[in-house]
């Protein structure tokens, strides 16, 4: 019996064929947004539950609450507007990264993994379609933002849609990080509950802190620049109604972005540090 010649096996034998990586992309992000979109208990969340908080503290606080280092009396509903707009990304972010978890369940995951993409292509699809949900979910609740007070030109307004665009991949990602190390559903949001939700109440959303030891924290809290940020573009210049410890917009840009850029590369070595076996 004669042997089969070595030339004449395939060229791409011992390793992966060449796949597209933009359509893989499309693919991925649009299925998270099919998912999200069918599941409207999830839709209602994401934005119902920041709306009410806004409501009830607003009513609740309004009253005894005055802003340090302005000289305008700033309601509270207005000073808390940008950081509820900033929970309904947080909010949208855990929703979809619990998606990893169930994808790893459901054997989809290890379709994935097996793909002849990049590792990267899997995880920048992932990130694409939650950042682009939390984007549509913040820019829902921004358009609230005439009833809290504020009246941003336009220019003011596309920056911060771009901000909050920003800031929504910067989440997801984290969400996506630690939502690939999780086995259950139930410990993914013991973590969410423990980290991300004081990441958030100590970025000068729910009170400033322009004084003392938790002053620190605040400024060292990196997702206290997106808050500012937004802060700054929706009152479009009037500085005499924002707070002395909100960073300039400059600084805000670039922590925001820098912190986007990290962790979109963290969630990749994250998602880098298993194989396709140990998923199984």
């Amino acid at each position: 019996m004669m042997s089969t010649p070595v030339a004449s096996l395939p060229a791409t034998t011992g390793r992966r064929a060449k796949t597209p990586v933009w359509p893989a992309i499309a693919t991925l992000a649009g299925r998270e947004l099919l998912r999200f979109v069918r599941q409207r208990s999830r839709v209602f969340g994401a934005v119902a539950q920041p709306a009410l908080f806004w409501a009830l503290f607003g009513a609740g606080l309004g009253p005894s609450f005055r802003l340090p280092g302005v000289a305008a009396n700033v309601a509270y509903a207005e000073y808390f507007f940008p950081g509820v707009v900033v929970l309904v990304l947080l909010f949208t972010a855990i929703f979809t990264t619990i998606s990893i978890i169930e994808d790893r369940r459901e054997g989809f995951l290890q379709g994935v993994l097996v793909a002849p993409i990049p590792r990267w292509t899997m995880v920048f699809g992932k990130l694409a379609g939650g950042a682009l949900l939390a984007t549509g979910e913040g820019l829902a609740m921004l358009c609230l933002a005439p009833l809290a007070g504020f009246s941003p030109s336009l220019f003011a307004v596309l920056g911060a849609v771009l901000l909050l665009a920003v800031l929504a991949l910067a989440l997801t990602a984290l969400g996506f990080a630690i939502a690939w190390q999780m086995e259950s559903t139930q410990g993914f949001h013991a973590v969410m509950n423990l980290f991300l939700m004081p990441l958030w109440l100590l970025s000068g959303a729910f009170f400033p802190a322009a004084s003392g030891p938790l002053a620190w924290i605040v400024r060292l809290n990196p997702l206290t620049y997106g808050v500012g940020g937004l802060r700054r573009l929706l009152y479009d210049g009037a500085t005499d109604r924002i707070g002395a410890d909100v960073p300039a917009l400059a600084t805000c840009w670039i922590v925001s972005l820098g912190l986007a850029a990290g962790l979109f590369v963290l969630a990749w070595l994250v998602a880098g540090r298993r194989t396709s076996g140990d998923l199984v």
